[in-house]
Protein backbone atom coordinates (compact mmCIF):
# COMPACT_ATOMS: atom_id res chain seq x y z
CA UNK A 1 0.00 0.00 0.00
CA UNK A 2 2.93 2.62 1.14
CA UNK A 3 4.43 2.08 -2.87
CA UNK A 4 1.60 2.62 -4.45
CA UNK A 5 0.76 5.71 -2.43
CA UNK A 6 4.46 7.09 -3.28
CA UNK A 7 4.45 6.04 -6.65
CA UNK A 8 0.93 8.24 -7.22
CA UNK A 9 2.33 11.10 -4.94
CA UNK A 10 5.52 10.66 -7.64
CA UNK A 11 3.49 10.99 -10.67
CA UNK A 12 1.13 13.60 -9.18
CA UNK A 13 4.75 15.67 -8.78
CA UNK A 14 5.79 14.58 -11.97
CA UNK A 15 2.43 15.93 -13.77
CA UNK A 16 2.06 19.15 -11.96
CA UNK A 17 5.39 19.80 -12.68
CA UNK A 18 4.91 19.36 -16.58
CA UNK A 19 2.13 21.48 -16.49
CA UNK A 20 3.74 24.28 -14.90
CA UNK A 21 6.41 24.16 -17.77
CA UNK A 22 4.02 24.16 -20.20
CA UNK A 23 1.46 26.88 -18.74
CA UNK A 24 4.49 29.03 -18.06
CA UNK A 25 4.97 30.56 -21.74
CA UNK A 26 1.78 30.98 -22.16
CA UNK A 27 1.68 33.94 -19.78
CA UNK A 28 3.39 36.55 -21.85
CA UNK A 29 0.77 38.96 -22.97
CA UNK A 30 0.97 40.52 -26.87
CA UNK A 31 1.97 43.54 -25.57
CA UNK A 32 4.99 42.09 -23.88
CA UNK A 33 8.43 42.28 -26.38
CA UNK A 34 9.00 39.03 -28.64
CA UNK A 35 11.98 37.13 -30.04
CA UNK A 36 11.93 35.71 -34.05
CA UNK A 37 12.08 32.15 -33.81
CA UNK A 38 10.41 30.59 -30.52
CA UNK A 39 10.97 30.38 -26.59
CA UNK A 40 9.77 27.89 -24.18
CA UNK A 41 11.43 30.02 -21.00
CA UNK A 42 11.72 33.99 -21.75
CA UNK A 43 9.91 36.02 -23.83
CA UNK A 44 6.87 35.16 -26.24
CA UNK A 45 6.89 34.06 -29.94
CA UNK A 46 6.25 36.86 -32.28
CA UNK A 47 3.50 36.18 -35.03
CA UNK A 48 5.72 35.43 -37.86
CA UNK A 49 5.42 34.44 -41.76
CA UNK A 50 8.21 33.81 -43.63
CA UNK A 51 9.39 35.21 -47.18
CA UNK A 52 11.37 34.23 -49.70
CA UNK A 53 12.08 35.33 -53.15
CA UNK A 54 13.46 33.75 -56.38
CA UNK A 55 17.23 34.58 -56.95
CA UNK A 56 17.88 37.90 -58.13
CA UNK A 57 20.35 38.17 -61.31
CA UNK A 58 22.20 41.53 -61.29
CA UNK A 59 25.64 43.05 -62.79
CA UNK A 60 27.81 44.51 -59.85
CA UNK A 61 30.13 47.51 -58.99
CA UNK A 62 32.51 46.86 -62.05
CA UNK A 63 32.54 44.35 -64.25
CA UNK A 64 30.93 41.77 -62.54
CA UNK A 65 27.47 39.17 -62.78
CA UNK A 66 26.09 38.18 -59.65
CA UNK A 67 23.32 36.58 -57.58
CA UNK A 68 21.08 38.06 -54.48
CA UNK A 69 19.24 35.64 -52.66
CA UNK A 70 16.25 37.23 -50.13
CA UNK A 71 14.72 35.44 -47.33
CA UNK A 72 13.07 36.85 -44.33
CA UNK A 73 10.42 36.53 -41.67
CA UNK A 74 7.26 39.33 -41.45
CA UNK A 75 6.44 40.24 -37.62
CA UNK A 76 3.85 41.85 -35.30
CA UNK A 77 6.23 42.44 -32.42
CA UNK A 78 7.24 44.57 -30.78
CA UNK A 79 10.78 42.85 -31.01
CA UNK A 80 12.76 42.65 -27.80
CA UNK A 81 16.52 43.96 -26.93
CA UNK A 82 18.93 43.01 -28.23
CA UNK A 83 17.76 42.83 -31.48
CA UNK A 84 18.11 43.93 -35.59
CA UNK A 85 15.56 46.55 -33.99
CA UNK A 86 14.33 46.70 -30.56
CA UNK A 87 10.89 47.38 -30.22
CA UNK A 88 10.30 47.24 -33.73
CA UNK A 89 6.46 46.30 -34.78
CA UNK A 90 4.45 44.84 -38.33
CA UNK A 91 7.56 44.83 -39.96
CA UNK A 92 9.82 42.13 -42.16
CA UNK A 93 13.64 41.58 -41.19
CA UNK A 94 15.03 40.14 -44.80
CA UNK A 95 18.51 38.33 -44.70
CA UNK A 96 20.28 38.84 -48.01
CA UNK A 97 23.40 36.84 -49.09
CA UNK A 98 24.79 36.36 -52.28
CA UNK A 99 25.92 33.64 -55.15
CA UNK A 100 26.15 29.91 -54.57
CA UNK A 101 28.92 27.78 -53.65
CA UNK A 102 28.72 24.10 -55.53
CA UNK A 103 30.30 22.39 -52.38
CA UNK A 104 29.14 24.63 -49.59
CA UNK A 105 31.36 25.93 -47.30
CA UNK A 106 34.16 23.95 -48.45
CA UNK A 107 34.48 25.64 -51.98
CA UNK A 108 34.59 29.69 -53.22
CA UNK A 109 31.04 31.22 -53.41
CA UNK A 110 30.61 31.82 -57.32
CA UNK A 111 28.23 35.18 -58.78
CA UNK A 112 29.01 37.40 -55.72
CA UNK A 113 29.52 41.26 -56.60
CA UNK A 114 29.29 44.71 -54.45
CA UNK A 115 25.91 45.78 -55.19
CA UNK A 116 23.49 48.17 -53.32
CA UNK A 117 20.38 46.40 -53.10
CA UNK A 118 17.00 47.74 -52.89
CA UNK A 119 13.62 46.69 -51.75
CA UNK A 120 10.36 48.33 -53.03
CA UNK A 121 7.08 47.75 -50.84
CA UNK A 122 3.61 48.36 -51.08
CA UNK A 123 1.20 47.86 -48.07
CA UNK A 124 -1.83 46.20 -50.57
CA UNK A 125 -4.06 47.07 -47.60
CA UNK A 126 -3.53 50.67 -46.35
CA UNK A 127 -2.16 51.81 -49.35
CA UNK A 128 1.36 52.94 -47.74
CA UNK A 129 4.85 52.32 -49.66
CA UNK A 130 8.23 53.14 -49.46
CA UNK A 131 11.37 52.04 -50.63
CA UNK A 132 14.90 50.39 -48.80
CA UNK A 133 18.44 50.55 -50.06
CA UNK A 134 21.41 48.72 -48.52
CA UNK A 135 24.97 48.33 -50.22
CA UNK A 136 25.81 44.52 -50.01
CA UNK A 137 28.90 43.14 -49.92
CA UNK A 138 30.23 40.64 -52.41
CA UNK A 139 31.91 39.11 -48.94
CA UNK A 140 27.75 38.55 -48.01
CA UNK A 141 27.38 34.85 -48.72
CA UNK A 142 25.19 32.46 -47.55
CA UNK A 143 27.14 31.84 -44.70
CA UNK A 144 27.58 35.36 -43.82
CA UNK A 145 24.63 37.22 -44.89
CA UNK A 146 23.01 40.54 -44.07
CA UNK A 147 20.67 40.32 -41.59
CA UNK A 148 19.49 43.03 -40.24
CA UNK A 149 17.50 44.75 -43.20
CA UNK A 150 14.30 46.14 -41.84
CA UNK A 151 11.59 47.06 -43.70
CA UNK A 152 8.54 49.03 -41.95
CA UNK A 153 5.15 48.50 -43.31
CA UNK A 154 2.86 48.39 -40.99
CA UNK A 155 -0.02 45.39 -41.01
CA UNK A 156 -1.48 44.16 -43.86
CA UNK A 157 -0.56 41.92 -46.88
CA UNK A 158 2.76 43.68 -48.45
CA UNK A 159 4.10 43.49 -52.07
CA UNK A 160 8.21 43.71 -52.08
CA UNK A 161 9.78 43.61 -54.52
CA UNK A 162 13.70 43.20 -54.57
CA UNK A 163 16.19 44.98 -57.44
CA UNK A 164 19.78 46.46 -57.34
CA UNK A 165 20.59 49.82 -59.09
CA UNK A 166 22.58 48.20 -61.78
CA UNK A 167 20.73 45.94 -64.19
CA UNK A 168 19.02 43.39 -63.23
CA UNK A 169 15.99 40.67 -63.23
CA UNK A 170 13.80 41.93 -60.08
CA UNK A 171 11.59 39.50 -58.64
CA UNK A 172 8.31 40.23 -56.45
CA UNK A 173 6.83 38.47 -53.20
CA UNK A 174 3.59 38.84 -50.57
CA UNK A 175 3.97 38.68 -47.14
CA UNK A 176 1.46 39.15 -44.76
CA UNK A 177 2.35 41.44 -41.81
CA UNK A 178 0.30 40.65 -38.79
Amino acid sequence: MTSRKSFASAAATVLAGAALCLAAPGTAKAADPCQLGWSNVGPRSCVMNELRTAPVATLGHGVCIGILNVAGTAFDGPLMAPSVAPGATNSIALRVSQGFSPLGNWAPTLLACDVNVIVDWKNLDSGAAGSVTRFIPAGSTSTYPVQDLMVGTGPGRVQLTIRTDKANIPQSTEVFVR
